[in-house]
């Protein structure tokens, strides 16, 4: 396997692995567009003065109890690159998304129109919501087509986000610029202490890698690599080289893994402690202090960080720990670059300090469990088996509560991740979970060949037709077929049924 050139300190290029004789170049940034590659390869690091741009609030409107927002997936054209022009997907936009917003209790509807000349979808990634407005592979919008999904927001606050999931097709949506924030708050979120002004000291933090071809479009090939594409150009809502100008002691940064193959171990340069107060879905039970945190794609993170009237710390990624991979450089285990400055004013305005107790999570217990099920993770398969849209893998009884073993049986990365639930994790190879994994998740890491004991409770929606996903959101694993299908129903919960996937009302007009 061919794996492409990676950047930053002692990162290596040109590796065959997997079994192939390896060989490596040390290499820097290397020229601009190169006459004899169809690859754009940055000759230096960006300079990081670029203001960073924060993703609008979406407009909406209340009608009959209900909040409405508008999407429109539209082609558009970007310059991440002075002087280049890059052909993009957005969001009412050339690329990304608004950040929609709402409070749990609330109705919402979106109208979603595409404008793009194919087949795309709009998922939900951590929402507990109704199979039908899930937005997965089986709720289609055609091009020139809308959908208009509706539910009520019914989980704590919490950063989510949206995204395309059309069945093998989602790297490549994703890649070319569609995705946004999903913001939900609650009645506590607002009272602990923690930076809520949106955009001032509390910051969407969108982290993409892209590669750039010769010719200023994305490349969309993973290059031979067994994980997927991993870009030279690391990207914060949209831009190389971002800087924060911080007028707040204490700033919040919703951080989320919104590239399509890369595990991230975000860091401050100086090595400064922040404090942990959420993950995917919703804040932890009290402030955690650390020094890192790693992220596969589809996970967030919330930091909070305290600053110092006129310093400047560098938000890294250093080297992610993947666990016992074969060849860690392949994967991106040996990256290290800088990802987002943060650049704090002369004067800064005084911060609230953290509350000591944020979440009460009630805490599954193996004893807890109505069912138990074993997922191994092999060869694009899951149990054996590659995604099928006519086939329902799992039958899950509403009501229950299940644990599920969850193993990684391949020598690289893989992660999980399961629509409508968040989990807890149990335990690791019979270990308590670190501190950064002990609130709820809906995606997790899976280092090969460790046992992964999660478990959730299904509630409040049944449908026996229409299915959501559980799958690898390395989206080049999940469009190769990494990806089963599960019903919640009335019935005892069961596996492999055999049954067919109802077809959507979802579909474009």
């Amino acid at each position: 396997m061919r794996v492409g050139r990676l950047i930053g300190p002692g990162i290596l290029l040109g590796a065959t692995v997997l079994g192939v004789a390896t060989t490596f170049t040390a290499c820097a940034f290397e020229s601009d567009f190169r006459s004899d590659s169809t690859v754009f390869a940055p000759k230096s690091p960006p300079s990081f003065d670029t203001p960073l741009p924060i993703p609008p609030l979406a407009e909406s409107e209340v009608v009959d109890g209900v909040r409405i927002f508008s999407l429109t997936a539209e082609e558009g054209a970007s310059e991440f690159v002075d002087g280049v022009t890059t052909t993009t997907w957005g969001y009412n936009g050339d690329y990304l998304g608004p950040t929609l917003r709402a409070k749990r209790g609330e109705r919402v509807a979106v109208d979603v129109t595409n404008d793009l000349a194919e087949t795309t979808t709009v998922h939900w990634h951590g929402m507990h919501l109704p199979a039908a407005m899930d937005g997965g592979p089986h709720q289609p919008i055609e091009a020139g087509g809308s959908w208009r999904p509706q539910w009520r927001i019914d989980q704590p606050a919490a950063t989510l986000w949206y995204h395309p999931h059309p069945h093998g097709e989602t790297e490549e949506h994703v890649i070319r610029g569609l995705a946004g924030m999903f913001i939900l708050d609650d009645e506590t979120s607002g009272s602990l202490g923690l930076p809520t002004r949106y955009g001032v000291d509390d910051i969407p933090v969108i982290v993409q890698d892209k590669r750039l071809r010769s010719d200023g479009q994305f490349e969309l090939d993973s290059q031979g690599n067994e994980i997927g594409l991993l870009g030279d150009m690391v990207l914060v809502n949209g831009t190389w080289g971002a800087a924060l100008d911080v007028t707040t002691e204490l700033v919040r940064l919703r951080i989320l893994n919104g590239s399509s193959a890369r595990t991230y171990d975000f860091a401050l340069d100086d090595g400064r402690d922040f404090a942990l107060v959420a993950t995917d879905g919703g804040l932890l039970e009290r402030p955690f202090s650390t020094d890192h945190v790693r992220l596969s794609p589809g996970e967030r993170a919330e930091m909070v960080v305290a600053m110092q009237p006129g310093e400047e710390t560098m938000l890294r990624s250093l080297p992610p720990d993947l666990g016992d991979v074969a060849a860690p450089f392949a994967f991106g285990g040996n990256a290290e670059f800088d990802v987002l400055l943060l650049r704090a004013a002369d004067a800064l305005e005084p911060s609230a300090p953290l509350a000591g107790q944020f979440a009460e999570i009630e805490r599954f217990a193996e004893a807890d469990a109505d069912n138990t099920r074993t997922f191994d993770v092999q060869n694009r398969e899951i149990n054996g088996l590659r995604m099928d849209m006519d086939r329902i893998d799992e039958v899950m009884q509403v009501g229950s509560t299940e644990l599920w073993n969850v193993t990684n049986r391949d020598l690289f990365p893989h992660n999980w991740h399961v629509h409508d639930v968040q989990f807890q994790v149990l335990d690791i190879d019979g270990d308590a979970p670190p501190a950064e994994l002990s609130g709820w998740k809906d995606t997790i890491y899976l280092e090969p060949r460790r046992r992964y004991r999660i478990m959730m409770r299904f509630e409040d929606y049944v449908d026996d037709e229409k299915p959501y996903m559980i799958h690898c959101h390395l989206l080049l694993h999940e469009d190769e077929g990494l990806m089963s299908q599960f019903v919640v129903s009335t019935d005892p919960p069961g596996r492999n049924s055999g049954q067919d996937a109802g077809s959507s009302d979802g579909h474009g007009h």
